[in-house]
């Protein structure tokens, strides 16, 4: 187990958990096995460590999400909105002035991933991973200071991630040395790779 890190209690963790999984045929993505396990269950094994509260963005089987024994927000937009409407919902549950995400689909996610999102996060509103040119965008750490602004996006009908991202000061934040680690399970046979 990862140790928790000086400054992660001041973090609020969401793990986004709140799509339809239509790429693995319908199921709930973060309650399917793998090796041995929920993919859930490995995120948040990465995710809590490093953050001061964990908090689950879930829309179907919250009953069952809560007993991995965190509490569970779902989206206050109907319809599956998306991830930025799963970050809405932990942002307005979260206790601490700083947010990070990850999805419950990415069992390898950097066990230095907050550490590293707040070493350069500096005087931004959001700092993103990223690997070579490629952004990960849902692993994220965001100032809870954006959340009205999130909330108008949304209500204008807003969706896209890439485009709340284009009216923020965001910095990417290489991980080109865990490139691996942002590796997330999409279907059904990914989930039966060894």
């Amino acid at each position: 187990m990862f140790r928790m890190g000086p400054t992660a209690g001041m973090v609020s963790g969401i793990l986004l958990a709140g799509g339809q999984g239509r790429r693995m045929g319908g199921v709930d993505k973060g309650l399917q096995p793998f090796r041995g396990k929920p993919l859930a269950q490995w995120a948040i094994e990465r995710l809590a460590p490093q953050v001061g509260e964990l908090i689950v963005n879930a829309n179907q089987n919250r009953e069952i999400y809560a007993r991995f024994g965190y509490r569970v927000v779902a989206d206050e937009l109907g319809g599956f909105a998306g991830p930025l409407a799963g970050l809405h919902a932990g942002m307005n549950a979260a206790r601490h002035d700083l947010v990070a995400t990850a999805p419950c689909d990415s069992p390898f996610l950097p066990a230095d991933l907050v550490a590293r999102l707040r070493a350069s996060l500096g005087a931004h509103d959001l700092a993103v991973a990223k690997t070579g040119s490629q952004p990960h965008p849902v692993f994220s750490l965001v100032r809870r200071a954006v959340l009205a602004h999130l909330g108008k996006f949304l209500a204008a009908g807003g969706r896209k991630i890439d485009a709340w991202y284009a009216t923020l000061k965001v910095v990417e934040v290489s991980f080109d040395d865990e490139a691996d680690a942002f590796r997330n399970i999409n279907t059904l046979e990914e989930l039966r790779q060894p």
